[in-house]
């Protein structure tokens, strides 16, 4: 696979499922995507996550507990950025990936970071994804699914992706970070954090960030949401992690508030037999 892309559109891409042709659509790739926007781009490849890859992504030692045994699965990484958890799927046993993203730059990325012989990049929006039923037999997602307007319905999909028995793990903004909307502190007079501010709960949709000093929009829905949405669906929920900063980070600038409201939210869940 080319590490070339276009970076003007989304292309069309059609790729074989097991002797199926897997349509990628277009008519529904007009959904925000800051991530391929040039100035808000560089600001994310500053952060740690984005230059140390998973060693620098401060819920990683949660998350991999999460994580399967992927020896000859197949793998479905949705939001897939730069491809870190595909190649450690990869990596790990892992017989056939598949990572989506909708930025172009992010798959750029991937693509000449994060490759192995059994990864597969895509450029779509997950939500317009087709794939056959049981096609895969773990589903993955990293600080996605926040972006995506309507969860129930892709946690249905993702249910019949899945073969039985079949795993979903991923990671959201938690609840608690998404709820206000502007997810920074409030602060004094002088600067000094005064507490981190949670309203609307109860109001789920759209919200507008200010994330790497650019407007952003996310979307909140509250716990019961998420994991309602998979009891639903026939999911067995497993774990369910608020995770802290590991104590070797909790030197870094900032890390120390990040122990007064949590950030994230980490699930994993397996198909129903």
């Amino acid at each position: 696979m080319s590490s070339a892309l276009n970076y003007r559109e989304c292309h069309f891409k059609r790729e074989f499922d097991g002797g199926a042709e897997l349509p990628f659509q277009r008519e529904n790739t007009m959904k925000e995507n800051r991530y391929d926007d040039e100035i808000f781009f560089r600001k994310y490849g500053e952060m740690a996550r984005s230059r140390y890859g998973l060693a620098g992504a401060g819920e990683w030692l949660e998350l991999k507990k999460l994580l399967p045994d992927f020896t000859g699965k197949r793998v479905l990484d949705l939001g897939c950025g730069y491809g870190w958890h595909c190649k450690y799927a990869a990596d790990h046993g892992a017989s056939d990936v598949v990572g989506v993203d909708l930025s172009q730059r992010m798959l750029g990325r991937a693509m000449e970071q994060n490759t192995a012989p059994q990864i597969h990049y895509h450029c779509a929006a997950m939500e317009d994804l087709t794939f056959s039923a049981g096609r895969f037999d773990v589903v993955f997602s990293s600080l996605a699914f926040h972006y995506v307007r309507d969860f129930s319905p892709l946690v249905e999909r993702i249910s019949d992706w899945l073969r039985p028995g079949g795993e979903l793990v991923f990671s959201v903004e938690h609840p608690v970070f998404t709820a206000y909307g502007s997810q920074d502190w409030y602060y004094d007079s002088q600067g000094k954090i005064l507490h981190f501010p949670v309203d609307n709960y109860y109001y789920e949709g759209k919200r507008e960030a200010i994330f790497l000093g650019e407007k952003v929009v996310k979307y909140h829905r509250t716990l019961t949401t998420y994991l309602e949405a998979l009891l639903r669906n026939g999911f067995s929920i497993h774990h369910v992690i608020e995770p802290q900063p590991p104590a070797e980070m909790l030197g870094q600038p900032g890390m120390l508030d990040e122990m007064r409201r949590p950030m994230m939210l980490l699930v994993s869940a397996t198909k129903g037999c």
